[in-house]
């Protein structure tokens, strides 16, 4: 993305800019809009459509992106799912967690990926809308073949069924409860068994606890397992493909997790990341693009891929010490922010506010005070720049938002930085080495010898 700003014309609609801006409010990640203000990303931009491109035609593809905190992986993450979808494909993303979502229970992995399932037309609820879709595009090619009688709810049934199963036939083989499910939910829509279709569907999307009613209208067998996601995770990509997708981004967010877990937990984890890149190598995942994010300690300390001598070799990357990383390596890295970056983020972010008042923003929030708020809060940082952008961006859009408010309001006269340690993230605390309360303060209290305490 060029790094100047964007023109009038190009910028959003109210309502998309409204929903960034309150995103940086509390601090968070907005879910649309990050190609508004991305900086430091154009060096990757060409190879990863090249891989998307790569993706769509059929392959299977893998990348890891390493950080430290603060360098932007959520972003970065975000951004990717941004360009994916605008170019077709379906995405979503999944935080890997010990207690939710382990990475060595695929079954789990793949319901949380369903749950979260976006394309470029619906952002919640992407699964069902296109289960609807594929039937509907199912009995119309049905239909338009001229063979079977439109007053024949039964017969049209029964054709479309038949034309399901051919589809999936690829999946069928592996995983033929996928198909069954969705031919008898099919059947369900037309017969207006609402319940039976909704549960089959809940079925589909790996959810537990479904109905016995529902499961024993397609003759289903107990729940998914992690043996079953495999081909469940084929069947989506049919769909997908039958939908007219281009392919699934997954993104598979803060492995980093796996170092903190139980040892047996963490070597389970650590050989279903080497399998599934093994998978995705062989092309079983076909149109699949997963995309994996870590801290540098993941990927070279003992607790993380160093821990698995063949997950390690499959990752290893060779880093240009004078900073000419190949974007096309299997693992990239990001570098923190810096004050520049900071900057023209800052700019990007003030001229994306909606605001009546622009003029006054433009007067008040200029290149200068933006620059002094990023100095001021990497100062309170310990000078780090770029441990924590989101507390840039959260406090620039408190600025914006009294400049808006108050006509008599100048920042360079009424602010100074003021960071609690209570806003920054543990990680971010002991990347700057700032303390939230005095709670944080580590005493050491030790019992009397022989006593109890009281």
């Amino acid at each position: 993305m060029s790094e100047a700003e964007p023109t009038a014309s190009a910028k959003p609609n109210p309502l998309k800019r409204r929903e960034i801006i309150e995103a940086l409010r509390v601090g968070a990640v907005p879910r649309r809009g990050l190609e508004l203000f991305a900086v430091g990303l154009e060096r990757f931009e060409k190879t990863i459509d090249e891989e998307l491109a790569s993706t769509a035609a059929g392959r299977g593809r893998f990348k890891a992106v390493r950080g430290e905190y603060g360098t932007g992986k959520t972003f970065f993450s975000r951004w990717l799912e941004h360009r994916a979808r605008d170019q077709g494909f379906a995405t979503t993303l999944v935080q890997i967690s010990e207690t939710d979502t382990p990475l060595y229970r695929m079954e789990t992995v793949y319901r949380r990926a369903v749950q979260s399932l976006q394309t470029s037309e619906w952002s919640d609820g992407a699964f069902r809308s296109l289960i609807d879709r594929w039937f509907y595009n199912l009995e119309d090619e049905v239909l338009g073949a001229g063979g079977v009688d439109a007053n024949d709810a039964e017969a049209a049934a029964k054709a479309v069924g038949e034309l399901l199963e051919q589809r999936l036939a690829s999946v069928s083989a592996t995983q033929p409860q996928f198909a069954a499910a969705l031919r008898r939910a099919h059947t369900a829509r037309v017969r207006g068994e609402h319940a039976i279709g909704e549960g089959l569907v809940a079925w589909l999307m790996g959810q537990p606890n479904v109905g016995s009613t529902a499961k024993r209208a397609a003759d289903l067998k107990g729940e998914l397992d992690d043996r079953g996601a495999a081909g469940f995770f084929r069947g989506l990509l049919e769909v997908l493909r039958q939908t007219g997708r281009k392919g699934l981004v997954l993104v598979l967010d803060e492995v980093e997790t796996i170092q903190r877990v139980r040892a047996d937990s963490r070597e389970k984890s650590l050989n279903a990341l080497r399998g599934l890149i093994d998978d995705l190598t062989a092309g079983h995942y076909p149109s699949m693009y997963v995309l994996i994010t870590g801290t540098p300690q993941f990927f070279t300390g003992p607790q993380g891929v160093q821990r698995s001598t063949p997950l390690a070799q499959r990752l290893h990357t060779d880093f240009d010490p004078n900073g000419f990383d190949n974007p096309k390596a299997v693992q990239i890295r990001l570098k923190p922010f810096d004050l520049q970056r900071m900057q023209q983020v800052g700019l990007r972010v003030r001229d994306l506010y909606p605001t009546e008042h622009e003029v006054r923003m433009r007067e008040r929030l200029t290149e200068e005070v933006i620059e002094s708020l990023a100095i001021g809060v990497a100062g309170k940082l310990g000078g780090k720049v770029g441990i924590a952008p989101r507390i840039l961006l959260k406090k620039l859009v408190d600025i914006c938002d009294k400049i808006d408010e108050y006509a008599e309001y100048d920042p360079r006269a009424h602010s100074e930085v003021v960071l609690d340690g209570a806003e920054l993230t543990d990680e971010e605390r002991a990347t700057a080495g700032v303390a939230r309360s005095v709670d944080d303060i580590a005493l050491d209290i030790d019992t009397p010898s022989g006593g109890e305490l009281q």
